[in-house]
């Protein structure tokens, strides 16, 4: 098991950006993101997207693709992190390694569109529809569309860049 000062030290990194003391880490131990996970079942591409640092899920995506296909306790990718948290280059980074993850549904019935619909990332949203249109027409929970949960969560500017895309 990964010492628990490597593994806080590889989150420290990853959470705050810090490239070198990341790269250095991995320097040691390439095997360490292969090894490492945190609470709810995360792993360090989900922990960096939820930071931000599109530097650092890069690096990860370089060195282990595969973890854009890991899903944490939610049933979330770190491509329904990316929706949620407004990283369009990073959303852009996972889709183009892993575009297949615009249909994935998370535990509460959602894909990374439905979830960028929601929050109202239209940026996120043209990304997502320029990959694959067909994602923004699955739908939720008591049969709702990417249409329905803008009006449901005051989305307007979404809704309109939605009528506008999907045909």
């Amino acid at each position: 098991m990964v010492r628990e000062v490597i593994r806080k030290k590889l989150y420290d990194a990853a959470t705050l950006g810090d490239a070198t003391t990341f790269q250095q880490l991995l320097q040691e131990d390439p095997y360490l993101l292969d090894v490492v996970s945190f609470p709810d079942s995360r792993n360090l591409l989900h922990i960096a997207t939820r930071s931000g640092h599109a530097s650092i899920v890069e690096e990860i995506l370089r060195i282990n693709q595969h973890l854009a296909w890991s899903l944490d306790s939610q049933k979330s990718s770190s491509l329904h992190i990316a929706a949620a948290k407004w990283t369009v280059e990073i959303a852009s980074k996972l889709l183009a390694i892993a575009p297949q993850m615009c249909w994935l549904h998370d535990c509460h019935g959602m894909n990374p569109v439905h979830i960028a619909a929601m929050n109202g990332h239209v940026e996120i949203l043209e990304e997502f529809i320029r990959h694959d249109r067909l994602p923004a027409t699955e739908k939720v929970d008591h049969r709702q569309t990417v249409l329905h949960l803008c009006v449901k969560h005051g989305q307007l500017r979404v809704l309109h860049i939605e009528s506008a895309i999907l045909p």
